[in-house]
């Protein structure tokens, strides 16, 4: 399928959840499936550097929190609609996400991992003690309760979040099929031998951290407007940075469609566990399906698809694999 009739098919999808929003009775179906959707953005986002570059990120919440308290504070200063905030949102988070690259990028394999982890510290740090947008008390943002078209302010959030997550999926495939991707590609399998074949590693990764932090700022602008009260505890919760590993490893990291399974399957189950169960078996569910899916599947439900058709499976296509891979054989 080409880039024009995929984004066709991708924009009549989100057409298609938009309108049977609209005839949804009860709201919270709405608020659940704005979740999913907000995951399918930040899995996809993460897999732009994870999986396509092998580079496993641990900062997803610094991403998350800088383009939602940047949204907060500039509604709050300037009053801004929601749709200036989100592009505002993401340009800042991907000069944030490039800022991050050029520091960190050289790093390899743990290395790169702590120190994404750390940027997540060093942003909660500052917000906490940030008292423009509340500090650690949080910051109540002020929405109308409806608005015209959409009716319900809720549906006109859903409907900003789906034009963000395909968007994200338009994105990330344009990158998969093209001369860009490829070279991400080369610089998974074997980073010095791409670099040996002139392969410009360093700019292709800055690149991929831009646009990987950029649309994870993007997908936390229009949270605070969705939630009316945010805070840093909460902000920086572990569940976002687990999802956002979790569900493109579970659903596949080597395609665009991998994370979309992923954010699909392991977001509706846990919107389904904690009305039946509770919310804080969530991340102990998605904890061990991790564990199973890097042990058993390495590839994900991907590669599990694929081996059905006679392809043996890659582990080192795994990020974490082949992290783990890495550092063993470094240390022999």
């Amino acid at each position: 399928m080409s880039n024009g009739r995929f984004i066709l098919f991708a924009c009549l999808v989100g057409v298609a959840l938009v309108a049977a929003s609209m005839f949804v009775t009860n709201e919270y179906y709405v608020f659940a499936a704005y979740f999913v959707l907000q995951y399918v953005v930040l899995a996809t986002a993460w897999n732009i550097l994870g999986g396509y570059v092998g580079y496993v990120n641990f900062g997803t919440t610094a991403f998350l929190a800088i383009g939602l308290y940047s949204a907060a504070a500039l509604n709050k200063w300037l009053d801004l609609p929601i749709p200036a905030l989100i592009p505002i949102a993401g340009v800042l988070c991907g000069a944030v996400g490039l800022v991050m690259g050029y520091l960190t990028i050289r790093l390899r394999g743990v290395y790169f991992t702590i120190a994404t982890l750390a940027l997540s510290v060093v942003v909660q740090t500052f917000i906490t003690n940030w008292d423009y947008v509340g500090g650690s008390r949080g910051l109540y943002v002020m929405r109308p309760s409806e608005v015209p078209v959409f009716g319900s302010y809720v549906a006109y959030l859903f409907f900003l979040m789906t034009v963000l997550a395909v968007a994200a999926v338009v994105t990330a495939r344009a990158i998969e099929r093209s001369t860009f991707g490829f070279g991400l590609a080369a610089i998974r399998d074997d980073e010095t031998a791409a670099a040996a074949s002139g392969v410009p590693v360093l700019r292709l990764k800055l690149v991929a951290a831009a646009i990987s932090g950029g649309l994870m700022g993007m997908a936390g602008a229009p949270l605070p407007f969705y939630l009316t009260y945010v805070e840093p505890t909460s902000s920086f919760s572990l569940a976002y940075t687990v999802n956002s590993v979790a569900m493109p490893l579970v659903g596949g990291t080597t395609s665009w469609i991998g994370p979309v399974i992923g954010a699909v399957l392991l977001g509706t189950m846990q919107q389904a566990m904690t009305v039946l169960i509770s919310s804080s078996v969530n991340l102990l569910v998605v904890g061990l399906l991790l564990v199973i899916f890097v042990i058993a599947a390495p590839n994900g439900i991907l590669g599990l698809i694929r081996s059905k058709g006679g392809k043996k499976p890659d582990p080192e296509t795994n990020p974490l694999a082949a992290m783990l891979v890495t550092e063993k054989r470094s240390s022999q």
